[in-house]
C-alpha cells in the first residue's frame, strides 16, 4: 500500500467519524428531547449517551492516534529483542 493510499484511508476514516460525531448529537439531542417532553424522571437517555459515547472514543482514538506500523517500529522491536 502506498503513502497516498494511506493518506487516502486516513482522510476516509476522518470523515466517517465527523459523519459520526453529528449523528451522535443529533440522535442524543432528540432522545434527550423525548425524555425532557414526556416529563423527565429517570435519565434513561444516559445509557444511550454513555454507551455510543465510549463506541465513538474508542473509534476517535484509532482514527486520530493510532498510526501504521512502520519499518522503523519493526527495526527497532527487532533491535530491543523483547
Amino acid at each position: 500500500m502506498t503513502d497516498r493510499d494511506l493518506a487516502r484511508r486516513r482522510l476516509e476514516r476522518k470523515r466517517k467519524l465527523t459523519g459520526d460525531l453529528v449523528a451522535y448529537v443529533v440522535v442524543n439531542a432528540f432522545l434527550v428531547g423525548v425524555w425532557f417532553f414526556v416529563g423527565g424522571g429517570y435519565f434513561w437517555p444516559g445509557w444511550v449517551l454513555a454507551g455510543w459515547g465510549v463506541a465513538l472514543l474508542l473509534d476517535a482514538w484509532n482514527t486520530l492516534y493510532r498510526r501504521p506500523i512502520t519499518e522503523a517500529d519493526i527495526d527497532r522491536e527487532m533491535r530491543s529483542g523483547s
